[in-house]
């Protein structure tokens, strides 16, 4: 299959589909604090391979400064950049990374031991349901070859 292959638009041939993820989407970040949520979206979106979610999440994040900038450059890498990055926001990036590689390891009980120990159990429960609606998305920009560079915060 070439590269310039016509791709369904599910916005337009399944639109209450879409309207349903858009709602989910709406939902699942209640309660968490922004630059968290698009932390996560980013780095669910990067080990995708999205283009077009990580330069949206990406654009939203700096919405919240410049500052913000070294952070998404050094995302992928957090471990080793853990002094730019909060407790709260590393077990939250390590759960997104369990969830999003589900077929590897699952999600291993010291990786959910660490996220609900920094994070309320309601506060818990909206983070995965973040991160499954994230890796509900970039399955439709990839699958869709959806590019970045269109996205406008």
């Amino acid at each position: 299959m070439s590269s310039t292959t016509r791709r369904v638009k599910l916005a337009t041939l399944v639109p209450d589909f879409y309207k349903a993820m858009i709602e989910l989407d709406r939902v699942s970040d209640e309660g968490l604090d922004p630059k968290l949520a698009h932390l996560v979206r980013i780095r669910a979106s990067q080990i995708n391979g999205c283009a077009y979610c990580t330069d949206m999440h990406s654009l939203d994040l700096l919405q919240f400064g410049t500052d913000q900038q070294q952070r998404i450059t050094l995302l992928p890498v957090w471990r080793e950049a853990k002094n730019f990055y909060t407790d709260q926001e590393k077990a939250a990036l390590q759960l997104a990374e369990a969830i999003t590689l589900v077929s590897v390891d699952h999600v291993p009980d010291d990786v959910y031991e660490v996220a609900a120990q920094a994070f309320e159990e309601k506060e818990l429960a909206q983070l995965i349901a973040l991160i499954i609606t994230i890796n509900m998305w970039t399955r439709v920009g990839v699958s869709g070859k959806m590019e970045p560079g269109h996205y406008k915060p």
